[in-house]
């Protein structure tokens, strides 16, 4: 008879590995940890602003699963459902359906896009949630500049050099900040292209940058990035999105032929399968971590909605608390199987940080205020510590300090197999007046 105890964690995120490695110090037989995901790697999701930007490549914001872990067992699966009643986790693996039973369940899985937040986005609009993501808009954002070259009526340049942010959060501040940035250094290698014909536009429907951060830091980024020539448009709702721009609630009209969201999320699907209670687009919990009104279901970092006891408010979504949130779950489940009260969450933020750009960012820590390059340092080195193995640290440490002094990379990445190559539906993408025959001069 099988005595194994599993304690089921779904998502191999920040949240997800952090809380299997300290399970790890933590669990004894009959339990065992096992680490659920459909991807093999953790993507660092905040330095993906970086991977359209060209500072850094898409294999520097992964970090192998399996690397992370020690003890913990990884199954590579995509789950399909749930039986709650008699605790067992359906998925898909490469090898076929497997059906794994819990003691007890962990959601670490993050969230999606939700593209369906402002009408015409969802057709119209680039999100930023994964690594295919970043890559596709640093490519498409390759494609507009290579275009302006061969068009030649002037309001069409104009609106195919607009770039135009939805979301003055992390990802929005960030992804912004990287693509003004990406642009100035690529420009040298466009020479047909002028700088008054490139423009980025930051939409804020607030009255501030990085909500989430103290008010000082985001007129800081706000600063920097008008400084550089970002347009930061506050108290700004996208109403609609379409092929040329983006309309805003007051019925003002933004040319644009890219625009990126970086705004809305809506839980995994799996959750609205079980009908489990969310709100504002995550699941709810208890002060301990558990899903609202579960006793063997817990939720972890940008999925849940975790409320701070520090200050009561709502953990934001930042790699800081889910790092906390993961290491004080794993302190309630080692209670809870040693028959022992749980903790309320809490923490205390040592500082917080944000990029605003290549080598530009601002940071409190411990209540000194940073901008600039000592800002950016301090960030990249927060993400280099998470990093498994000293051998990758030391591969991208090597290769973050070489891409400090040289040009960007500006290679726009095709993945053509040698069966597609002379496929015409592989080929360059149509784009906004390609149906024109013109003649290049």
């Amino acid at each position: 008879m099988n005595d194994t105890k599993n304690i089921v964690i779904i998502g191999g995120g920040f949240a997800g590995t952090t809380l299997a490695q300290a399970l790890e110090r933590r669990v004894r037989e009959p339990y065992r940890v096992i680490l659920v995901s459909q991807e093999s790697y953790t993507t660092f999701n905040p330095m993906l602003a970086e991977v359209v930007g060209a500072s850094i490549f898409p294999e520097q914001v992964i970090a192998p699963i399996r690397q992370m872990i020690d003890k913990t067992r990884f199954i590579m699966a995509t789950v399909t459902g749930i039986d709650l009643e008699h605790r067992i986790v359906h998925g898909s693996t490469l090898a076929g359906p497997a059906d794994i039973p819990y003691e007890h369940l962990i959601f670490a899985f993050g969230t999606r896009a939700n593209l369906a937040l402002v009408p015409g986005m969802e057709q119209h609009a680039l999100p930023l949630k994964l690594v295919g993501d970043a890559m596709f808009i640093r490519n498409r954002v390759l494609q507009r500049v290579a275009q302006i070259e061969l068009e030649t009526d002037p309001a069409l340049r104009r609106r195919l050099g607009h770039f135009i942010v939805i979301g003055g959060g992390f990802s929005g501040v960030e992804v912004a900040g990287e693509l003004a940035d990406f642009l100035k250094s690529a420009l040298r290698y466009y020479p047909r292209v002028s700088r008054e014909e490139l423009q980025v536009s930051i939409l804020q429907d607030g009255e501030r940058l990085l909500p989430e951060l103290p008010e000082c830091l985001g007129r800081s980024a706000a600063a920097s990035m008008s400084k550089r020539g970002i347009a930061v448009r506050l108290k700004s709702r996208a109403a609609k999105v379409d092929g040329g721009g983006v309309t805003l609630n007051d019925g003002e009209y933004i040319d644009g032929a890219t625009v990126i969201c970086t705004i809305g999320t809506r839980p995994n699907p799996l959750v609205a399968a079980l009908g489990l209670p969310t709100q504002r687009g995550k699941l709810e919990t208890e002060a301990d971590m558990r899903v609202a009104g579960m006793q063997n279901l817990w939720a972890v970092g940008d999925c849940a909605l975790i409320r701070n006891a520090v200050d009561g408010q709502f953990a934001p979504p930042t790699a800081q608390f889910a790092v906390a949130e993961a290491e004080q779950l794993a302190r309630n489940l080692s209670a809870v199987i040693l028959g022992r009260d749980t903790q309320p969450f809490w923490h205390t933020a040592k500082g917080q940080m944000a990029t605003t750009g290549h080598m530009k960012g601002v940071a409190q820590v411990y209540g000194l205020r940073l901008s600039g390059l000592p800002a950016w340092l301090l960030w990249r080195a927060f993400y280099l510590m998470r990093m498994p193995t000293l051998g990758r640290k030391l591969r991208i440490f090597v290769e973050w300090t070489w891409s400090m002094f040289f040009s960007t990379d500006i290679t726009h990445l095709r993945f053509t197999r040698t069966s597609e190559a002379d496929d015409p539906a592989h080929a360059v993408p149509l784009t906004a007046g390609a149906g024109l025959r013109r003649r290049i001069h």
